[in-house]
């Protein structure tokens, strides 16, 4: 699906496939310890991953139910959304909810941690016990994206998938950048908002690749598997057709949302092109074969 500059654009097709490989060359080689990667392009767009000990985790999920629990007030330095697992225990959305749900590998869970049209930027703690959610805080100051005309927020539910993490020691030879030590981000293109906080699970379609101040920071799209049009997509070229624009706005908005505070526009990579669900789930398995 094309949306930016056509002097930006890749051969979709050479890298859908070259990340095919990848994962492939991942999958096979997992099993052989943990550590770092680096993903290659070569002639003709394909790639190839230099792996040294990575550990994939078992895709076998399991349907669980969790509630939150939030302590202190909403927009304040002290606010965290806590999570409590089946048996009442406090758990982490990071490590403790599963990546797959009821035993489906096409369908994973994804942890909302900003709400469509929300403005507060909501996020999981890597580094704070149990891994709440909390505000964002930058100079001592809690951190609110502006609208980006003529939507207001985020215009999508906007989280995480658990027990994934984007590895600064992966490199994406292709953009000469590494991971930025963060869950891997879904953006939840259906109707519902969602509440800040919930676990729901998800449909993947594809992904965007945005260049964040240097870091690779891939966006993962999905839909919940309960949203009406849930049925109509099965993969990103279908969103265009359901959902006419909205690909483009959400290019747009990954390139223009950091000006209003006087930083320059993002760099979306193969000019704002999303690649395919199988492009989706490479990265979602060398994001999740880490031990995070």
């Amino acid at each position: 699906m094309r949306h930016g500059d056509p002097k930006d654009r890749a051969s979709s097709s050479s890298m859908q496939r070259g990340l095919l490989a990848a994962g492939g060359a991942v999958c096979q080689a997992a099993a052989r310890g943990a550590g770092s990667c680096t993903v290659t392009p070569t002639l003709g767009g394909r790639l190839t991953v230099t792996l040294n000990h990575l550990r994939l985790s078992s895709c076998a999920g399991q349907k669980m139910s969790f509630s939150i629990v939030e302590r202190g007030q909403r927009n304040t330095l002290d606010y965290r959304i806590f999570y409590q697992g089946p048996n009442g225990n406090f758990v982490s959305p990071f490590h403790d909810i599963p990546l797959f749900a009821d035993g489906d590998s096409n369908i994973l869970n994804m942890v909302v941690e900003i709400p469509r049209w929300t403005n507060a930027k909501m996020e999981i703690s890597r580094d704070e016990k149990l891994n709440p959610i909390k505000q964002d805080v930058k100079k001592g100051k809690l951190r609110f994206v502006k609208n980006i005309f003529p939507h207001h927020g985020y215009i999508w539910n906007y989280g995480a998938h658990p027990q994934t993490w984007e590895d600064p020691k992966c490199k994406f030879e292709e953009t000469n950048t590494s991971g930025d030590l963060d869950p891997l981000d879904v953006c939840e293109i259906g109707h519902k908002i969602h509440p800040r906080g919930a676990v729901i699970q998800v449909k993947v379609l594809g992904c965007m690749l945005l260049i964040d101040e240097g870091e690779t920071d891939w966006k993962i799209i999905a839909i919940d598997v309960n949203d009406p049009l849930a049925a109509k997509l099965n993969d990103i070229r279908d969103v265009d057709k359901e959902m006419p624009g909205f690909l483009r706005a959400t290019y747009e908005w990954f390139r223009y949302y950091k000006m209003p505070d006087s930083k320059p526009e993002n760099t979306v990579h193969w000019g704002g092109d999303c690649k395919d669900k199988v492009s989706a789930f490479v990265v979602i398995s060398i994001c999740h074969s880490y031990p995070c």
